[in-house]
This record gives structure tokens, C-alpha cells and sequence, in this order.
């Protein structure tokens, strides 16, 4: 383990009081409620478009690990042929991320209207169910597919919250491909913890969305 690691690891976090919690979790659920009249026809209309585009389910759902290390089913619009799983381990030679990571440029088994979701994030608004049921937060760490025992001690300070549905990755770290360079930006995101950085990332995801960098 490297000194910046070791740093990580020893320098205390800060731990918001109760109140936080209690006020982030009520600000999540009105939001979700609020935006639900803009949010549902756009589900309707994408789901449609994934139905037109190509065979197989609208939803996809993958295992992630969230608060607490609880494993939750996360929910997407599914952006890739319905074979997509089954054709990884023939795109393994051409991985450009470190394991347990997985991403192959210009990715065969996306399909036309799954690049255009992922391109606008638009594949992630199923997330707001997940958002409402208490899985995730608005904001706050990506949840990782892989599990925690992939992980090393340090990486762990991020089960400590709820995952998110945007946070500084999203804003800020788009260049930003390795698990431990993200864990670096979530370590920051919890040293910083409180309603104002909460609201400025939900702020400042908007510009971000519009550059359309979601693939």
C-alpha cells in the first residue's frame, strides 16, 4: 500500500451529526416527489425506445454494494444487447481498466438507443426509485458492482454512506478511470459532508449532464 493510501486511511473523517442524516434523507424523498411529473413521461418515452430498438427487457438490475456493505438491486435502462454478459469474457483482451473494473472502448454490445442513454445519463433515472426506497442518495459515492472483499481497508470509508446517484466523480473526475483515483474523490466528497456541498454537486451535475459525457 502506497503513503497516499496509508494517509487515507489514518486521517480521521468527518462524521456529520444525526440531524444531517435525517435532513439529507428528507430532502432525497421530496425531490424524487417533485421531479416524478417531469421524470415519469421520460421513463415512458425511454423505455419505449429501448423496446423499439432491440429484444430483451426494458429494466436491467445489477447487484451494488451500498451502505453498510448491504448488496442492493440497482436499476438502469438497459443500454446493451440482451446477450451482453454472456459476450464479456470474449471482450476481456481488450479491457483498458485495472480489474475488477471493466470497460472496452466503442463497446460492441451497446446498442443504438443505450448509447444515446448513456451519453445523456438518461439510462440512469431508474436510479430516483432506488433514490426513494432508501437504497441510494442523491448524492454521495457511486455504488460498485464488485464486492468489498475486492477492496483494500482504505477503500471501506465509503460504506459509511448512502451511494449516490450524481457526486464529484460526476462533476469533477471524468478523467478519472482507476478504483482507487474515484475512492480519492468519495474520501473528498465525505471530508467535505454537508448540505451546501450536497447541493452544489446536484448544482453543478446539470452542466455536466448537458456535455453529454456519459459514455
Amino acid at each position: 500500500m502506497g503513503s497516499t493510501a496509508a494517509t487515507e486511511i489514518l486521517r480521521p473523517l468527518h462524521r456529520p451529526n444525526g440531524s444531517y442524516r435525517v435532513v439529507k434523507r428528507l430532502f432525497d424523498i421530496i425531490v424524487c416527489l417533485l421531479a416524478s411529473p417531469i421524470v415519469l413521461p421520460l421513463v415512458v418515452l425511454c423505455g419505449l425506445a429501448v423496446r423499439i430498438d432491440s429484444r430483451g427487457p426494458i429494466f436491467f438490475s445489477q447487484r451494488r454494494t451500498g451502505l453498510h456493505n448491504r448488496r442492493f438491486a440497482m436499476w438502469k435502462f438497459r443500454t446493451m444487447c440482451r446477450d451482453a454478459e454472456a459476450m464479456k469474457a470474449s471482450l476481456q483482451h481488450l479491457n483498458i481498466l485495472p480489474p475488477p473494473d471493466f470497460k472496452v472502448p466503442n463497446d460492441p454490445r451497446i446498442t443504438r438507443v443505450g448509447r444515446f442513454l448513456r451519453a445523456t445519463s438518461l439510462d440512469e433515472l431508474p436510479q430516483l426509485w432506488n433514490v426513494l426506497i432508501g437504497d441510494m442518495s442523491l448524492v454521495g459515492p457511486r455504488p460498485t458492482s464488485f464486492g468489498s472483499e475486492t477492496w483494500d481497508l482504505w477503500h471501506t470509508a465509503r460504506l459509511e454512506v448512502r451511494p449516490g446517484l450524481t457526486g464529484l466523480w460526476q462533476i469533477t473526475g471524468r478523467g478519472v478511470v482507476t478504483f482507487d483515483e474515484r475512492l480519492r474523490l468519495d474520501i473528498a466528497y465525505l471530508r467535505a459532508m454537508s448540505l451546501r456541498n450536497d447541493l452544489r454537486i446536484l448544482l453543478r451535475t446539470v452542466p455536466a449532464l448537458l456535455k453529454r459525457s456519459g459514455v
